[in-house]
């Protein structure tokens, strides 16, 4: 059966979308069909809205509809502390967890030079002019070969300058049994270990 080439065209554009495959992309067509118009233009008018509100940040480069956004901009935040990670959406989780009030800096992906990902393409160069020789920069990129790398590259780039640079700590999930733990999870919750104070 061929399908009429609106549906083609929709079926590609989502397929276009990080995690979407073809079949993935169908159904989401299909469903978007059936929904009534009104939700559709609602949709439609909310993506071409947050393209024309949203921006990244001069200074971090998380993405904010403010000159600044709502972390630079806060005067309480710890200035002394940056961390850096690879999306917008590892500062939303970090913030989640209430469990740090420092700066943060995005990179926009990781160092990946097989799909010609080099360091240029990454939001590097302009957080050295924020550095600070009282400061501490944490490393919050993931523990795939290439948030690995990425890390090792920025910790080399600015340890010359008498920055501390130190990496979050990897381990279990709490609630985890440790049956279900792969062999790196577990090594990395054995050498990040932490006394136990009274």
């Amino acid at each position: 059966m061929k399908y009429p080439p609106s549906l083609v065209a929709l079926i590609r554009e989502l397929s276009r979308l990080p995690g979407i495959g073809p079949k993935s992309a169908q159904r989401l067509a299909f469903y978007l069909f059936e929904q009534p118009r009104e939700d559709i233009e609602r949709l439609a008018a909310s993506l071409l809205e947050a393209k024309r509100e949203l921006h990244n940040c001069p200074i971090c480069f998380n993405i904010t509809d403010t000159d600044v956004c709502d972390v630079c901009a806060d005067p309480s935040r710890a200035q002394n502390l940056i961390c850096v990670v690879e999306e917008p959406g590892d500062v939303i989780a970090i913030e989640k967890s209430g469990a740090y009030t420092g700066l943060y800096h995005v990179l926009h992906g990781v160092l990946s030079p097989m799909n010609g990902v080099t360091p240029d393409k990454l939001h590097l160069k302009p957080l050295l002019p924020r550095l600070r020789d009282d400061m501490e920069i944490i490393m919050a990129t993931g523990t795939t070969v290439e948030g690995e790398a990425t890390a090792m590259y920025i910790q080399r780039l600015i340890e010359p300058l008498g920055v501390v640079v130190s990496r979050i700590a990897y381990g279990l999930p709490a609630g985890g049994a440790l049956e279900y733990a792969d062999e790196v999870t577990l090594g990395r919750a054995l050498s990040g270990r932490q006394r136990i104070t009274k």
